[in-house]
């Protein structure tokens, strides 16, 4: 990065590490934790759509809706996270380029061939020739959704539980002035069960900060590959030579997470409080009495 690091070789002491710390795999272990924040910021959304849309499907009226509600719910939640971290980016890879073989390939090749999927290299996702910032992202997009799927369950299962625990006389009662169900679940019923979602939305949070080294499974360059990479050994045939330093490396990332829970916990302990103002809960009853 800097002119004087031109030959790592001539340096010692504090010039050698500052021109360590600055070499590009480093600059791309310092982004990976960026990518890491990209992964939560798009995926906790994404999850949490995907389980108000399981939610309100456990709870519909029409029974092949209520059904898928569940089978999603419960089936998802009683597979290993592993097996569909590994499973849905795949199946979703094969099923794309599976599409794009029917229009760029010759239809008349099968695209398994004995135990093999083979397209031909325009249905290739990413294709060959695209630059390597393509192929992470195209990595990235399939654990999103992969993450989406599985946490979104979870998170599914919270919202249903929550919104049983939503006092049943509320409900009657926009029901006696005239509300029409879907006005009900709107103005009193999705208002009202953030008090009782928020302890396991807050939990399922922490879940999915302590999964996302599980990029680095999918193929992904996060900070657990960069912290294999950077921390093994190195011999005098590499520009910076070093021992094994996977301790150090292996022990920032520590530090990152446990300082992304301490803030996690500091945001949700505020909305916690604030969802909890006025409520018939034993949080609000404390809040009230403290008030006085």
């Amino acid at each position: 990065m800097f002119a004087s690091c031109a030959d790592p070789k001539s340096l010692e002491g504090l010039a050698w590490l500052l021109c360590y710390l600055t070499s590009g795999k480093h600059l791309l272990f310092y982004l990976s934790f960026g990518t890491v924040l990209l992964l939560l910021a798009i995926t906790a959304p994404a999850a949490l759509l995907f389980g108000f849309g399981g939610a309100l499907a456990s709870r519909s009226r029409i029974l092949p809706l209520r059904w898928f509600g569940q089978i999603y719910t419960s089936m998802v939640r009683g597979v290993p996270d592993i097996i569909f971290f590994l499973f849905v980016p795949i199946a979703l890879d094969q099923g794309l380029e599976w599409l794009r073989s029917r229009v760029y390939c010759d239809p008349s090749v099968p695209v398994r061939q004995g135990h093999e999927f083979i397209v031909c290299a325009a249905a290739k996702l990413p294709l060959s020739t695209s630059p390597e910032w393509v192929h992470q992202a195209y990595g990235i997009v399939l654990a999103v959704i992969a993450f989406a799927i599985v946490f979104g369950a979870f998170a599914a299962n919270v919202l249903h539980g929550a919104m049983s625990a939503v006092p049943r006389a509320q409900l009657e009662t926009a029901e006696a002035y005239g509300m029409s169900p879907r006005q009900v679940t709107r103005r009193i019923l999705i208002p009202q069960m953030w008090t009782y979602a928020l302890p396991g939305l807050t939990n399922l949070w922490m879940i999915l900060i302590k999964a996302t080294p599980l990029l680095f499974v999918l193929g992904v360059e996060d900070i657990v590959y960069w912290a294999r990479e950077l921390g093994g050994a190195k011999t005098s045939a590499y520009a910076y030579p070093h021992g094994d330093w996977r301790l150090y490396y292996f022990l920032a990332i520590l530090v990152f997470y446990l300082l992304m829970t301490w803030g996690s916990e500091k945001f949700f302990d505020r909305i916690r409080a604030r969802l909890s103002a006025g409520q018939a809960t034993a949080a609000g009853e404390a809040m009230r009495k403290a008030a006085t």
